[in-house]
């Protein structure tokens, strides 16, 4: 009798350790950074912050407007060099006064980036840098107009 009860505490045990162990060992999802919008985060390039970017393109994808906040949190300007696509990369700048929030296609005008030429749903690389750093290559999101509040990005 006694083993029966050692056997039934023991295959117990081993199920509820079976069931409930793996969360011991899996990466919890709420640990992970991701971007809850429809741009991306850059991960830090330099001095310059870039949270939300995105491009929202025209139907036949040949144009499009960056969108981006572009944030600098330091006592100087900064400028922000950024290469859009890998073989022949389009080169931008933006300018971003000490202490400040660019909001490209919000409070400021659109980046329009001419001749991008890559339609809605595809994700382009884009190489951001300011200040001194290395800087850091993302894929950014092409979006288009289909949304409501997307379509007065168009170009």
């Amino acid at each position: 009798m006694k083993s029966r009860l050692i056997a039934s505490l023991a295959l117990g045990a081993l199920v509820l350790f079976g069931t409930t162990g793996c969360a011991m060992l899996s990466t919890q999802a709420t640990t992970l950074p991701y971007s809850p919008a429809d741009g991306v985060n850059v991960p830090d390039s330099g001095p310059v912050l870039v949270r939300n970017a995105l491009f929202v393109t025209d139907e036949s994808g040949k144009d499009a407007n960056f969108i981006a906040a572009i944030i600098n949190d330091t006592e100087d300007s900064q400028t922000l060099h950024i290469e859009i696509g890998e073989k022949s990369p389009i080169k931008k700048t933006v300018r971003v006064p000490a202490n400040t929030t660019v909001s490209l296609g919000v409070t400021d005008d659109p980046l329009l980036v001419e001749g991008l030429d890559v339609e809605a749903g595809a994700d382009v690389m884009v190489y951001f840098q300011s200040g001194d750093a290395e800087g850091v290559q993302i894929a950014v999101p092409v979006l288009n107009g289909a949304l409501d509040y997307l379509a007065p990005f168009v170009p």
